[in-house]
């Protein structure tokens, strides 16, 4: 699924620092703030009691107070490691104790074999390659790797006198004239897909092209809908990409993770999902860490992608990856997040072996 990748930088005007807020009366910003009772304006011992000394002939003793002191630090300590156990639980819970699984979208090493990809990324934790299609599932067989996201499926028909692809990111599931040939290619797909043990599937909503976000998301349902019985039936899921509408794929509908969830939600469906591309979405709206904290439940996948530009995912960019993985184990996500920048450097391989290592938590 070649895309050609150019990546631009939004700059904002930072507010002054001298400028003044102002509150209407009452508001909880207007009110002064409660009396400290430390202040110096009231008696030291009317807040704090005064500390009682201790007469020569008390029985206290050093030794009693090293004695508390140790069994308190003791207490501290077990409780301490009670919830450091906790953690570690579900830690373990969430993510496979931390674990990412790994993967790399093919269409990024062109100038690579698929044989000679597995067989390097193996070596550095690579699991997995996404977007393949059914003429790859035997390569993926010979080196006991995964598929966790299948590509489209795409078939060149003639509506209304103009040829389109139909299938792909310009022209899917928006348009209900296109619905009867989706669901044939889809049908074929996910059943190929599921026999080879590949139960992720990507699909697109197509560009608006004209049509208004409300109507493309009830005609995406519409078509769907009708894929759904076949998704339950062979234990597979259906997962709408996120793209970015600004710098490479203008137009394109399920352009912000706010539409792609009212989808999920109008389907209400397991099988149904989101793709949450990391490099699309950091574009679009950024706060990625809060928007899978507050989503994830709608994304079956990951993606990533060094912005801006779409290159490595290192320091030559504005994204810090090690958090956003950590974010995404936090969810309890089991799941994939494969590698989606297209690398710069001629050494490809070794840029995604950085990838997967920056990526490793």
């Amino acid at each position: 699924m070649p895309r050609e990748e150019r990546g631009q930088r939004t700059c904002f005007k930072s507010e002054s620092k001298t400028s003044h807020q102002h509150f209407p009366a009452n508001s909880p910003a207007s009110r002064s703030p409660p009396p400290n009772p430390r202040s110096s304006s009231a008696p030291f011992s009317a807040t704090v009691p005064r500390m009682k000394t201790t007469p020569p002939s008390s029985p206290f003793s050093r030794r009693s107070f090293v004695s508390t002191c140790t069994a308190s630090v003791a207490a501290v300590a077990a409780t301490m490691n009670e919830r450091f156990t906790l953690a570690e639980e579900a830690a373990a819970k969430a993510g496979v104790a931390g674990k990412i699984n790994h993967s790399a979208c093919k269409w990024c090493y062109k100038d690579i074999s698929l044989d000679d990809l597995c067989t390097a990324g193996r070596d550095f934790g690579l699991e997995a390659i996404d977007l393949l299609d059914p003429a790859d599932f035997p390569t993926m067989k010979k080196h006991g790797m995964h598929c966790p996201m299948v590509s489209f499926p795409s078939a060149e028909v003639e509506i209304g006198g103009v040829k389109k692809k139909v299938g792909s990111i310009p022209h899917a599931f928006n348009r209900l004239e296109h619905h009867d040939t989706l669901v044939a290619l889809y049908e074929k797909l996910i059943a190929e897909s599921a026999a080879a043990g590949f139960t992720n599937v990507i699909c697109f909503s197509g560009n608006r092209d004209g049509m208004d976000d409300e109507q493309g998301l009830e005609n995406c349902a519409v078509g769907i809908e009708r894929l759904l019985p076949t998704c339950e039936k062979h234990g597979v899921t259906l997962t709408m990409e996120l793209l970015n509408s600004k710098v490479n794929h203008q137009d394109y509908m399920c352009d912000l993770s706010s539409w792609g969830a009212a989808l999920c939600d109008k389907l209400g469906s397991e099988h149904f999902k989101l793709l949450y591309d990391i490099y699309h979405m950091q574009i679009m709206e950024g706060d990625i860490i809060a928007t899978i904290q507050a989503r994830h439940q709608y994304f079956s996948h990951y993606h990533t992608g060094g912005v801006p530009g779409r290159a490595e995912i290192d320091e030559t960019q504005e994204l810090f990856y090690p958090a956003i993985m950590k974010a995404i184990v936090a969810t309890g996500y089991t799941g994939w997040v494969a590698q989606e920048f297209i690398p710069k450097r001629d050494d490809k391989i070794a840029s995604l072996k950085q990838a997967v290592g920056i990526c490793t938590i």
